[in-house]
């Protein structure tokens, strides 16, 4: 299992989980408001007078095999519209119950 961290402007809401049902990934977690900014481009999402715009955060664990077709996904999703900002970062899951 792996766990995937997607934390992306909250206009790519209703379209990372439109993604996420059309390939049967179930489970997440989401974080409506959370605020930062890159490591490489884009503006800071703050949601102050200054930089107003805010980022939401999704965490879902999947199957190993899942991954790659999802990220690509996500990317392609992304290249359409870089300004928005998508990243997302995966890590294996050692145990669940």
């Amino acid at each position: 299992m792996k766990a995937v961290f997607i934390s992306f402007n909250q206009a790519y809401y209703e379209m990372i989980v439109s993604i996420m049902d059309r390939n049967n990934i179930r489970g997440y977690t989401y974080w409506e408001t959370v605020q930062g900014r890159g490591s490489k481009t884009g503006e800071p999402h703050y949601g102050s007078h200054a930089w107003p715009t805010l980022n939401s955060s999704i965490l879902t664990i999947m199957e190993d095999e899942k991954v790659d077709h999802f990220l690509k996904l996500l990317h392609n999703m992304d290249k359409q519209t870089e300004a928005q900002g998508l990243r997302a970062f995966v890590w294996n899951v050692e145990k669940s119950i």
